[in-house]
């Protein structure tokens, strides 16, 4: 006898959720370390639970380093609208609006002063944390800038060289064309 097909939607009797999110989550991220192991990938698995709680696995490489692999290869395919997003989404996300509701998935109140100090703390760890990772895409998106602005320079100099070469050589030319005018038997 096979299993059971599971339809998939919603499941509404939130311990059964919490039951079958925490089995598949850690079916899920089995499966990517066997992954990881067995053909050598790496593998970054970010998994956010409804309460906002971060569970994450990352082989062998820092998760940090296989972002900045990610981020470096969506910069090698030109999708510079990716940046643009990611800037949009992190001024969303630090909006008043978006912070009070993280504030309020993740400790059940909506205002500041009614947080406990250990809540407090640990808000100040999480938003600590953010504004590394905010800096971290800030500071990789403007070197991503500088060195895209140094390739553009190199492209305009070398196009300018040639330029410069092939005006010389036409002036030349010219001038030995008089030289040669002037002195038909040469």
């Amino acid at each position: 006898m096979g299993k059971k097909k599971v339809e998939i939607k919603r499941i509404e009797n939130k311990s059964t959720r919490q039951i079958t999110f925490s089995k598949r989550r850690n079916g899920l991220m089995k499966k990517a370390r066997e992954l990881s192991i067995l053909c050598d990938a790496k593998v970054a698995l970010l998994i956010f639970s409804s309460t906002g709680k971060l569970y994450e696995l990352c082989n062998g490489d820092s998760l940090a380093e296989v972002v900045q692999q990610y981020w470096d290869h969506l910069g090698a395919s030109g999708t510079d609208t990716k940046s643009q997003e990611l800037c949009f989404e992190i001024a969303d996300i630090w909006s008043g609006s978006a912070s009070s509701q993280m504030i309020k998935r993740h400790f059940g109140v909506s205002e500041l002063e009614h947080l406990s100090v250990s809540d407090l703390m640990e808000l100040e760890k999480l938003t600590h944390a953010a504004l590394s990772r905010i800096r971290s895409a800030k500071m990789r998106l403007m070197m991503e800038s500088v060195v895209n602005l140094k390739k553009k320079i190199e492209a305009l100099e070398k196009t300018n060289d040639v330029n410069n070469v092939v005006t010389r050589s036409i002036d030349c030319d010219q001038t030995d064309g008089v030289t040669h005018n002037l002195f038909p038997g040469l």
